[in-house]
């Protein structure tokens, strides 16, 4: 199982458009673990078309409850359910994930229910550990830890950006957040950081499409990063990589890839990667 981190959905916010990419989620494989990264919509059949059957799903982390990073993780465990996964998943993610699980088991109870009868399948809920956390360490075992950090994101109070290392590779997701100068600390020389953007110029346009007008770019502002802010923390950091990802806006064509490489490479002395879902990276 060789080590890589693959971006599933790439752009920030719930809304999906033609031809546009999936909201947050990813795949980071290392120290002979799959970790899924988030689950907004897509991240079922964003896994499949990585070549992995579902039925070997393993871990899952949730960096905070916004639908476009929670929305399909019931949906996920379930089809991952029926394509036959029979040992158990863990889910780890902030307080109020064990209700966003518990509350799909009731929502799709006849559908389980008759499928365990008619078909023979195991318990479903049993499979599956909800670990709600906080700051500080998450997950050690072996050589593989996960690290919570609390991130800038109001009015979400719980949203954590993750550090998890093993085999000698550090992976820092920033999650949704404002500019957090701790982050940098928090990330300091790690191979690869993945951060959050946005561009400017760009707020116009997912404002006029999206509605809600000032309220909504008042909360962008308020609680994500620009391009330029993403470049800052990762050169402070020393970090190997960064990947833009959770881009705002994704899905309009006047804004391409030199667009976000304009933002940060003034900044950030290292390599720069433009997320865009599929894209694999090796560590």
């Amino acid at each position: 199982m060789t080590h890589a981190l693959t971006l599933l959905g790439t752009k920030g916010g719930p809304a999906i458009r033609p031809g546009g990419p999936n909201p947050t989620s990813m795949l980071l494989t290392l120290s002979g673990r799959r970790m899924v990264i988030d689950c907004g919509l897509g991240v079922s059949r964003g896994l499949v078309e990585t070549g992995m059957s579902l039925k070997e799903l393993d871990l899952i982390f949730i960096t905070h409850l916004h639908s476009d990073h929670v929305l399909e993780l019931g949906p996920l465990i379930h089809t991952a359910w029926t394509t036959g996964l029979d040992h158990p998943v863990t889910v780890y993610g902030p307080p109020g994930t064990h209700a966003v699980w518990t509350g799909f088991l009731a929502s799709l109870a006849y559908d389980i229910e008759t499928r365990i009868a008619d078909e023979g399948r195991p318990d479903l809920a049993s499979l599956v550990t909800v670990t709600e956390y906080g700051p500080g360490i998450v997950l050690q075992d072996g050589d593989l830890e996960v690290e919570a950090l609390r991130v800038d994101h109001p009015p979400v109070t719980d949203c954590f950006a993750l550090k998890v290392s093993g085999s000698g590779k550090t992976v820092v997701f920033s999650a949704d957040t404002a500019p957090f100068p701790p982050l940098a600390d928090f990330a300091h020389h790690a191979d690869i950081l993945v951060h959050e953007a946005m561009l400017p110029e760009g707020l116009d346009s997912i404002v006029r499409r999206t509605g809600n007008g000032s309220r909504l770019r008042e909360h962008l502002v308020a609680s994500h990063s620009f391009a330029a802010d993403a470049a800052g923390i990762a050169q402070e950091a020393g970090v190997g990589m960064l990947v833009l990802n959770h881009l705002i806006p994704a899905d309009d064509p006047a804004f391409t890839e030199q667009h976000w490489r304009a933002a940060v490479t003034p900044i950030f002395a290292g390599e720069v990667v433009v997320g865009r879902d599929g894209l694999t990276i090796s560590l």
